[in-house]
C-alpha cells in the first residue's frame, strides 16, 4: 500500500462518521484510519471557520501536516430554516462546550416548540476536504432535505438523526440501515462526489 495515496487519515473521533467513511472508501481500496490510530497525542484544532468549507479545510490541512498522510476531513451540520440556519456550523456543540447528542437535541426541540410541522423544514449539509501532501485540496459537498420531528424514532444514527425525518422514505435517518443512509445522506452524497474525483 502506498502511504500517501492509499491510506487516508480520517479527521474525526466520531464512530458514526467513521463507519460511514469506511463503508464507502474501503471498497475502493483506500484504508480509512482515524487520526487517533496514527497519533493519539495530536491535539484537536480549534474550528474557527465561519462556514463548513472553512472548517473542513482547516482540519484536513492541520492533520495532514501533523501526520504526513493524506487527510480527509468533513464539517457538517443541521440547517433549520425557521431558525435562520441554526445550528449550522455549531451543530456538534449547539448546547455548549460540554455538548452531547441529548443536550443538542433538547436545545433544538426547545427552540422549535410550537412550530408546526410544515415550518420545520431542514437540511443536513456536508463539506468534505481531502488534503494531500504537495497537492491541491479536493472539495466535495452534499445536502439532504428533511423535517424535524417532535419525537425521536430509530437508533441506528447519531446526532440529530432520530429527529431528522425524510418524507419520501417515510422514516428518520436513525431508522435506516447504514447502506440506505449512505445512499441518500449529505455525507454519502459528498463522499460519492469525492470518490469520483479520486478515480
Amino acid at each position: 500500500m502506498e502511504k500517501q495515496t492509499r491510506t487516508l487519515v480520517i479527521a474525526t473521533k466520531n464512530e458514526g462518521k467513521l463507519r460511514e467513511f469506511k463503508a464507502v472508501l474501503e471498497p475502493l481500496g483506500f484504508s480509512a484510519v482515524p487520526v487517533g490510530d496514527i497519533d493519539a497525542a495530536i491535539a484537536e484544532p480549534k474550528e474557527t471557520g465561519m462556514t463548513f468549507a472553512e472548517n473542513a479545510a482547516l482540519k484536513a490541512t492541520y492533520y495532514m501536516d501533523k501526520t504526513g498522510y493524506s487527510c480527509l476531513a468533513d464539517d457538517s451540520g443541521l440547517i433549520v430554516d425557521v431558525l435562520h440556519g441554526r445550528p449550522g456550523v455549531y451543530s456538534a456543540r449547539y448546547a455548549g462546550p460540554q455538548h452531547n447528542d441529548a443536550d443538542n437535541n433538547a436545545k433544538l426541540l426547545a427552540e422549535l416548540s410550537g412550530v408546526p410541522a410544515e415550518k420545520r423544514t431542514a437540511r443536513y449539509a456536508c463539506v468534505l476536504v481531502l488534503a494531500r501532501p504537495g497537492r491541491e485540496l479536493l472539495t466535495a459537498e452534499g445536502t439532504c432535505e428533511g423535517i424535524i420531528l417532535n419525537t425521536p424514532a430509530g437508533d441506528n444514527g447519531f446526532g440529530y438523526d432520530p429527529y431528522f425525518y425524510i418524507p419520501e422514505k417515510g422514516k428518520t435517518m436513525a431508522e435506516m440501515s447504514l447502506a440506505e443512509k449512505n445512499g441518500l445522506s449529505h455525507r454519502g452524497k459528498a463522499l460519492r462526489k469525492l470518490t469520483d474525483l479520486l478515480r
